[in-house]
């Protein structure tokens, strides 16, 4: 099998999974709405951690803490940036799906899918939840600290996804907002990643 061609049956596994990951998400959100309620998750020190790591400026204060620590890394500054305008982009490509989607966060007592009409607001994302912002935003930080930091890959991914229970525990997303989000960030910040390697050669990358 040549490399071409076992590229390209990986990434058709790896469509085949995403789409059943959104089906399957799909399919236990009634689930998810009815049994997985914690409305107060939000005023707890642990739901705020979490939850925090959707919000932007955080990755800010981690994209700082590595550029001061790592002052010999041949891409301190590239890394650095990606630390950042990953989860910045994450963030915005949130925001234009919101627009165009157009499906609104969950209603605490109906289960329903309901969308705005483009006519009604069509430059406002307000009340709209797929994809979760918060989520995406986490991992695609996550995805840029796994590649960073490979060893800790499963810490990274358990606090985005601890951030994505958080939104679902508030009522704030369905549950497939939040693994729509958390696919889609996997694949910014893997995109990120390799933008920020590309001026350097393989052989210079330090190995982790």
């Amino acid at each position: 099998m040549t490399s071409a061609t076992s590229e390209r049956s990986r990434w058709i596994r790896l469509l085949i999974l995403t789409v059943v990951a959104i089906v399957v998400a799909h399919a236990l959100d009634a689930t998810a709405w009815r049994s997985a309620r914690l409305l107060t998750v939000n005023d707890k020190d642990w739901g705020r951690l979490l939850r925090s790591m959707g919000y932007l400026p955080t990755w800010g204060v981690i994209a700082l803490g590595f550029w001061l620590q790592q002052r010999d890394h041949p891409r301190r500054a590239a890394y650095a940036w990606a630390l950042v305008l990953g989860p910045a982009l994450g963030g915005g490509m949130a925001e234009v799906l919101k627009l165009s989607i157009r499906r609104l966060r969950p209603n605490p007592d109906v289960f329903e899918y309901l969308f705005r009409p483009f006519a009604d607001g069509p430059l406002s994302n307000r009340g709209m939840g797929m994809p979760s912002s918060h989520v995406l935003v986490a991992f695609t930080g996550a995805a840029v600290l796994a590649h960073l930091f490979p060893r800790a890959r499963w810490l990274w991914y358990t606090l985005a996804t601890g951030c994505a229970v958080t939104r679902v525990l508030a009522m704030g997303h369905f549950l497939s907002d939040t693994v729509v989000a958390a696919i889609l960030g996997i694949g910014v910040g893997g995109w990120v990643w390799d933008r920020a390697n590309r001026a350097l050669p393989q052989a210079s990358i330090p190995s982790t």
